[in-house]
């Protein structure tokens, strides 16, 4: 997840440069417009959350995605230290999810705005995505060089990542969320025909 910083003023300045939502971006114009952002803006902030963190959000009573992500939302706005800060909110229920973040904060006076597609309706937000999803396909590829295998972008529809993972899932543990369904879909399969065997 990322975050960045900047004048109100300034935010047209990245409209004009075409940041939009990273999904919308193809992969090259995405990574130009990375160095025009991180060039354009007085900070930005990253972080990076490992399959095994996640896992055990997911595996835990008191948690779930949204919450993860609200955590890690409250310690970029923290580390920043914005005046307002606008979110691209993960669940249904905005003013609860506001709330949460805003206890989190250190600056308890901090403008939160909360909306769903924030990522498309404003430029600041567009920007964070674009570097958030930079910075997770360059994990990607570091993945790749690591294990020497390609094993494509990592989402479940890419049919290089589906091949990769049905015959890779146990080679390398540490790289797949356990909570993922496409993982647990493969692993379920895979122990249901060894015990078939017996």
């Amino acid at each position: 997840m990322c975050g960045v910083l900047i004048d109100e003023k300034d935010e047209a300045k990245l409209r004009s440069i075409g940041a939009k939502d990273s999904k919308l971006l193809t992969p090259r114009t995405r990574e130009i417009l990375f160095d025009q952002i991180k060039g354009m803006v007085k900070a930005h902030k990253i972080i990076i959350t490992s399959p095994a963190e996640i896992d055990k959000v997911l595996l835990s009573k008191d948690s779930n995605l949204n919450w993860l992500e609200a955590d890690i939302s409250a310690k970029i706005i923290n580390a920043l230290k914005p005046d307002k800060a606008i979110l691209d909110c993960p669940s249904p229920n905005i003013p609860a999810y506001k709330a949460y973040v805003k206890k989190k904060l250190d600056n308890k006076k901090v403008i939160i705005v909360a909306e769903h597609k924030a990522d498309v309706k404003f430029p600041v937000v567009s920007a964070a995505s674009i570097i958030a999803k930079v910075t997770r396909d360059r994990e990607i590829e570091k993945i790749k060089k690591k294990i020497g295998i390609d094993c494509g972008s990592g989402y479940p529809s890419d049919e290089i990542t589906k091949e990769f993972l049905e015959k890779h899932y146990k080679d390398f543990p540490d790289i797949f969320r356990k909570t993922w369904s496409s993982y647990k879909r493969v692993a379920g399969v895979k122990n249901q025909k060894k015990l078939g065997e017996f």
